[in-house]
């Protein structure tokens, strides 16, 4: 049973395909090789679903982060797989985190600034403190996207 279909078509499809290919060209591993096969017959029937959204989004996020995406298929190709990638399952996560924190942000616009600092907490890993007009607010920033950690007075 599906449980939501995303439709590809134009660049998107070809970027989305393109990486499948190249990394099926490189994989050893039986079961990765067959994931990979199954999302390629997915791209070019023009939908994606399930297990193939999954195996999508592994692929965009790795090309994405590396400057690969945009290296190998320049910015128009890159700017696609943005769009097709927040139309994934972890692309709409990381939205939604992200339009949280700004809503919880948004709330302190117009107050006096009274400390501000961020944190590493680990490899690309970071948590931001404000403290705005008596509150203090903190957010993590990380791989699994913008998150509220806190908020007190």
């Amino acid at each position: 049973m599906r449980t939501s279909v995303i439709t590809l078509h134009g660049e998107a499809a070809e970027v989305a395909l393109g990486e499948a290919q190249a990394v099926l060209a490189m994989v050893q591993d039986d079961e990765r090789r067959g994931r990979l096969a199954d999302l390629i017959a997915a791209v070019g029937d023009g939908e994606i679903a399930d297990e193939d959204a999954e195996a999508l989004t592994e692929l965009l996020e790795l090309g994405l982060q590396t400057g690969r995406l945009r290296a190998v298929y320049g910015p128009g190709g890159e700017q696609a797989a943005l769009r097709l990638f927040r139309k994934l399952p972890r692309g709409k996560e990381l939205d939604a985190s992200a339009r949280e924190v700004s809503d919880a942000l948004s709330s302190l616009v117009g107050k006096p600034l009274e400390s501000a600092r961020i944190q590493s907490t680990g490899p690309g890993a970071f948590l931001v403190s404000l403290s705005v007009d008596g509150l203090e607010l903190s957010v993590r920033l990380d791989r699994q996207g913008a998150r509220l950690t806190s908020v007190g007075l």
